[in-house]
Order: structure tokens, then C-alpha cells, then sequence
């Protein structure tokens, strides 16, 4: 049994979603390969996050997680299967009446069975073929590749500006031998069903007569044998070399969809979608809320007072801005354009730059005299509209 996603993160099983997102991001950067360089067992941890985050954070996969464990994390499975399975538990505990949703005594075991359950690879077990055998049911067929979610960590201004990534992706993939199928070889006439495609058995593994689709050729009377290195599933895992490229203005939580760069369909099944959904290091100095970004800006007690021309930083190149005569610290002004690009194809959000009056720090004897001529020029107390 694979680590328990909850211990992966160290959050309880009735932890909230934000508490799930922040273990999650705390461990995400701790083990980062950028962080930790050649580290193996960092690589392998930060593998283990990404796949408990995708589950734990989706509240749909985190419940079937939580109610049928390791299968409902792993490609093939199929949730509306899952819970005809469930009703039928539930009517059998009740008494063996038929349950609502068109499951009962007629039940197609190696259908529900082998669809909630199907997965092949290396060691593992054909679990559609098995209860289809058991029971005379129908083997899964095709089945599509599940979606795929990866978090890239990025800096801040890499995601302002946009960024083109390499990235090595394990996932389930095609098994090359049978192209998918799942098969190799040449078809010959089904030993299983002696060609007619149909199988029947009474008394099956429940007690229960069932008949369906030969689990071994899947109704058209004839098979080849099972490919060796997928054990019939058509599907292997491999580690895909990928090249994304990440729009400007993406933020944390933003999402990228490659089609098809999902895990490959069982069977030959179409592949799902892969999701990039980027993690976006703060910045020292710049806060940002949605596309506008804000600044403090030191500026000196004479800019202040009598007004200047100053050169500001911005992402898209320096800038010169003018400060009023008499400004205050906390004065706000705003480059109009100067924050981060829509994603949504809009205007880039703003850039606000909040004054913030620095006083020299080591006085000597004239900046003395000056401060002292300076404090003779207030007309009135400072703190005079205090009322608490």
C-alpha cells in the first residue's frame, strides 16, 4: 500500500482545503529539485507531494480517496462504477433487494469491477478480466487516460514575464510494444468463449448468474495474446520530457492545460490532460493583488518637501516620476500599466508606488541645524488631531 497522502503531508484527514494548499506549498518548496540539486530522495519526496496535492486538493477526488483508498487515486478509475458498486453493497447489506440506479441481480460484475478497478502495468492484476472471468461479465474496454496536475515553481518575475520550462514528467504512457492495444500477435479464435463472443455462468462469485461480453476478446470472437510488457492494459509508466511554456502574468493557483499530455488511455483510450498549476515565490520589495502591483518608495525629506524627479524600477524598465512639492509618506501614486499582464487578454494592471520619507540616518552639525531650522517652520503640532 502506497504512503497515505494525509502523512505525505502531514495534515489530519479532516484538515480544510487552505490548510491542505499551505502544507502543501511549505513542503513543495522545502523539496524542490531547484532547491535541492542532484538530491534523489528530495526528488522522489517532492514526486510524493505533487500526487497527494492533486488528489487531497480536488474535494471530488479527495472524498473517492477517502472512501476506496489507493484505487481511486490511480488512472482507470472510474467513479460512476465506483458508486454503482456501492449501491449494490448497500443493497445486499439490506437484504439483497435491487438497488435504485439499475444495479442488482443482473448486475455486470466484470463490467463494474473491471472499470473501477482496471489497471495493468508490471505485477499488477487485470481486475477486469478477473471478476469478468469469475462471473462471465464483460472485460473494460477502451477507457480514457485520467488528467494529469504538476506544480512548477517559479519566481516572480518569471511569472510577470513569462517563462519556457523543460520538465520530467513520470506518468502512465502508451506501452510502445502493442501501440495501446493491449494485444499482440495474431488473432485466432477465443479459447474462452469458442468464438461466439458471449460467455454465461451460474453461480458466480456472489451467487449471482451473469452473462455478458467474453472477457477475453471482448465479444468479437477472437484474441491475440496479451502483450507481455502492459499485461493487457496497453498502458506502462514512463517519464515524459516535456517543454512548457508559461504566459506572462500567471500567479499561484493559475493553471496551464496541455491537451492530450495526460496519462494514456487504458486499452487505447485516449490520453488526458496534463495541468501546470504554477507556484509564484513572493517578491522582497513588491506586493501584488490580482494584476496590480504595489511599492514602497523611499524618497528624501527635501524631495518631499520641495518636489523632485526620481528614477523608479519597474518590470518593464526604469521609469522617471515626479513627486509633488509637500508630499507626505504614505502618499500614493499610480503607474498607469506597469503591473502585471491579463491572462485574460486585457490591460496590464497598474503599478502603485506608496512615498515613504527617509530621514538621514547619522546627522552631522549642518543637518543638525537644519532640522532644527526645519522644526520652527510646523504652524502647528503634528499629533494635534489625536483622539483616541
Amino acid at each position: 500500500m502506497a504512503d497515505d497522502y494525509y502523512q505525505i503531508l502531514g495534515v489530519s484527514r479532516t484538515a480544510s482545503a487552505d490548510e491542505i494548499k499551505k502544507a502543501f506549498r511549505k513542503l513543495a518548496r522545502k523539496y524542490h529539485p531547484d532547491v535541492n540539486p542532484g538530491d534523489k530522495s528530495a526528488e522522489e519526496k517532492f514526486k510524493q507531494l505533487n500526487a497527494a496535492f492533486e488528489v487531497l486538493s480536488d474535494e471530488r477526488k479527495r472524498k473517492l480517496y477517502d472512501e476506496f483508498g489507493d484505487e481511486a487515486a490511480q488512472f482507470g478509475f472510474d467513479e460512476k462504477k465506483a458508486q454503482q458498486y456501492r449501491a449494490y453493497k448497500a443493497a445486499r447489506a439490506a437484504g439483497g433487494g435491487r438497488p435504485s440506479g439499475g444495479v442488482g441481480p443482473d448486475i455486470d460484475l466484470g463490467d463494474l469491477f473491471g472499470e473501477i478497478f482496471n489497471r495493468g502495468g508490471a505485477g499488477g492484476v487485470d481486475m477486469g478480466e478477473m471478476f469478468g472471468r469469475a462471473a462471465g461479465g464483460r472485460a473494460a474496454g477502451p477507457t480514457a487516460g485520467e488528467d494529469i496536475t504538476a506544480t512548477l515553481s517559479l519566481s516572480f518575475n518569471e511569472a510577470l514575464t513569462g517563462v519556457e520550462r523543460t520538465l520530467s514528467l513520470p506518468r502512465p504512457g502508451r506501452c510502445q510494444r502493442c501501440q495501446g492495444a493491449g494485444q499482440v500477435g495474431t488473432p485466432s479464435t477465443c479459447a474462452t468463449c469458442g468464438g461466439t463472443g458471449k460467455v454465461r455462468r451460474a453461480g458466480g462469485i456472489l451467487g449471482m448468474a451473469a452473462s455478458g461480453t467474453c472477457p477475453t476478446c471482448r465479444g468479437t470472437g477472437r484474441a491475440a495474446p496479451p502483450c507481455p510488457s502492459c499485461q493487457g492494459s496497453g498502458v506502462v509508466e514512463e517519464t515524459a520530457r516535456l517543454t512548457v511554456k508559461l504566459p506572462a502574468g500567471v500567479h499561484t493557483g493559475s493553471k496551464v492545460r496541455l491537451s492530450g499530455q495526460g496519462a494514456a488511455g487504458s486499452r487505447g483510450g485516449p490520453p488526458g490532460d496534463l495541468y501546470i498549476e504554477t507556484i509564484v515565490a513572493e517578491h522582497p520589495l513588491v506586493r501584488r493583488e490580482g494584476d496590480d502591483l504595489y511599492l514602497d518608495l523611499p524618497v528624501t525629506v527635501s524631495e518631499a518637501m520641495l518636489g523632485a524627479e526620481v528614477r523608479v524600477p519597474t518590470f518593464q524598465g526604469e521609469v522617471t516620476v515626479k513627486v509633488p512639492p509637500g508630499s507626505q509618506s504614505g502618499r500614493r501614486m499610480r503607474l498607469k500599466g506597469r503591473g502585471a499582464p491579463s491572462l485574460k487578454g486585457g490591460p496590464s494592471g497598474d503599478l502603485y508606488l506608496t512615498l515613504q520619507v527617509k530621514v538621514p540616518e547619522h546627522l552631522s552639525s549642518e543637518a543638525r541645524q537644519a532640522a532644527e531650522a526645519l522644526s520652527r517652520a510646523y504652524q502647528s503640532d503634528v499629533r494635534g488631531s489625536l483622539q483616541l
